[in-house]
């Protein structure tokens, strides 16, 4: 299912005044579909094209116009891949919009508003991708106002341009992508009182590069009433980048532009640029930990405490890793995906933990002699770990010392794909209540089990709590470490994997995060006894397409 295309056109003669409403930069006239209203393509910003290529987003400045808001807005610019299903949506520079679902048959004012930002390694995704439609889930919860938002990715979104820029014009280059989200949610805060939402109680929301965006946004400076709550599905601030890590992209953009200066690179054409990211993609990278938009140690920012006090819901799924099952193997590919995992698991183990201090590696070691399961599984369960849970769990201690509510869960109903289980993304048809969008879920989605998760995500984004009147959800706490499982059954466990989390804690300082680069670095002396198996069993495997989704960045 693809989202259909369009522009949205200024509209000069009359229109449904019943579908339009006025914001500061013009009337927006949506849609209507089956009670609820959905205004697409709304720009929240200048484009970023031009003089302001690779610059902060500047607020969209104010209009009298009249525009559609029928259609999504582009694609920003990216490589394609099955997966990213926005990725096949028409692309371009000009991809600051964001839409609103809105229920007009609830008449409230002051509804809460859930904001929500895409994943996709902050590389790749969009807002047209049909998972995250927001029309099933206003219409269940009529006084939820849902609003997704688009931001740069991959070269035009978090790219480090400093060494080309001599002036310091571009010092922020690195995190333009969480810079739009935050231009976003200004608009956001001035504009949604018009649709019926609460501008005083905004929860932001994300799922796996948009949960590591929600998890870094309370960081950045000038964000103080933008939002109040955080709902994190699958991602956390381990998902970022070391300048260092950060350019590699840049040398390969260098390198593949042939550019020796700034504006050998902002002469590009878009096609150009379209181009390039399809052959630097692997080398995409996370938000950078840049000193200048985000701290260099985001754990010790949450210490020390958020820029702006907010409750947070986080959690992560127990087989993350296997995610990746599918995307290593053509896509869908089972038998060369699969193979190209078992086979390449244990390698990118080996080549991590290398750089551990030699107490450390025991302490990984440990980990991995104490899981009761078959390899490669033994090592995917250190991935979810390190990459996804401990991270995940460190926020929420921190959110609660700082004297904000913390709630985490921890995913464990299935996908019907076969060896998926509770991989990363399976959830998300559930909490947008798309079951038929099946890529993660296989199509054996619990109707129930979706009706009682998105009671909690909306009672959170209502009072701030996401207790319902079944279930009982406790605040996370150093002491109690109170969790709701999510799957067959719904329950609280407290100290939930205990030994796991106290081997794994000390590992966070590596921050290990999926960066493909730098383990085929440390993999050349193992190069051939990792290649010739995958190459003999799988000769369709091109080793390139294998490297590029092996070591892609362990992030939906």
């Amino acid at each position: 299912m693809r989202s259909k295309y369009g522009v949205n056109k200024e509209i000069t003669g009359e229109y449904d005044k019943s579908l339009a409403i006025r914001c500061s930069n013009g009337t927006f006239v949506g849609e209507e579909d089956d009670g609820v209203i959905a205004f697409k393509g709304v720009p929240f910003a200048k484009q970023p094209v031009g003089g302001l290529r690779w610059k902060e987003p500047v607020d969209a400045p104010d209009s009298d116009e009249v525009y559609e808001a029928k259609y999504f807005g582009h694609t920003p610019i990216q490589s394609e891949w099955p997966s990213e299903v926005a990725s096949y949506y028409p692309q371009g520079e000009d991809c600051l919009n964001l839409n609103i679902w809105v229920n007009r048959e609830n008449r409230e004012e002051k509804k809460p508003v859930m904001v929500f930002f895409h994943g996709g390694s902050y590389g790749w995704g969009g807002t047209s991708d049909p998972i995250y439609d927001g029309q099933n889930l206003v219409k269940q919860y009529s006084d939820i106002i849902l609003v997704t938002v688009g931001y740069r990715v991959g070269i035009m979104g978090f790219i480090d341009l400093s060494p080309l820029d001599e002036m310091g014009e571009y010092e922020k280059s690195g995190n333009l992508g969480l810079l739009d989200q935050v231009c976003g949610l200004r608009w956001i805060k001035k504009n949604i009182k018009a649709f019926g939402g609460d501008p005083d109680n905004v929860t932001i929301w994300g799922e796996s590069a948009g949960a590591g965006s929600v998890s870094l946004l309370p960081l950045i400076d000038g964000v103080g009433g933008l939002f109040h709550k955080v709902i994190s599905e699958s991602g956390s601030v381990a998902l970022t980048y070391s300048t260092e890590e950060c350019r590699r992209l840049t040398d390969a953009i260098i390198k593949e532009a042939k550019a020796e200066t700034l504006d050998d690179l902002l002469n590009l054409t878009v096609e150009e640029l379209k181009d390039i990211a399809d052959k630097v993609g692997d080398y995409s990278n996370y938000p950078e930990r840049d000193g200048i938009v985000l701290p260099k140690d985001p754990y010790a920012a949450y210490e020390s405490g958020l820029k702006t006090q907010c409750d947070m819901l986080i959690g992560t799924n127990a087989d993350e890793g296997r995610y990746w099952l599918n995307e290593m193997g053509l896509y869908g590919n089972k038998t060369t995906g699969h193979l190209a995992y078992k086979v390449g698991m244990p390698q990118l183990y080996k080549s991590d933990v290398a750089r551990f201090s030699a107490s450390d590696r025991e302490k990984a070691e440990k980990f991995i002699q104490m899981q009761e399961m078959d390899r490669p599984w033994q090592y995917t369960e250190f991935y979810n770990e390190l990459i996804f849970r401990i991270p995940a769990l460190k926020q929420a201690e921190e959110v609660s010392k700082n004297g904000g509510n913390a709630y985490v869960y921890y995913w464990t109903y299935p996908s019907a794909l076969d060896e998926l289980h509770a991989c990363h993304a399976v959830e998300l048809a559930y909490v947008f209540r798309n079951p038929h969008i099946t890529i993660y879920t296989g199509g054996d989605v619990n109707l129930e089990l979706a009706d009682k998760v998105q009671d909690m995500w909306t009672n959170f984004a209502r009072i701030g709590n996401p207790s319902t009147d079944e279930y009982n959800w406790e605040p996370y706490t150093p002491s109690n470490r109170k969790t709701m499982v999510i799957g067959e059954e719904i329950h609280m466990v407290e100290n939930l994997m205990e030994e796991k989390r106290e081997l794994i804690e000390p590992l966070r300082k590596y921050w290990v995060n999926g960066t493909y680069v730098g383990t085929l670095e440390s993999m050349g002396k193992n190069f051939m006894k990792f290649v010739i198996p995958v190459a003999i069993a799988v000769p369709t495997l091109l080793i390139g397409g294998f490297v590029r989704k092996l070591f892609k960045d362990l992030i939906h």
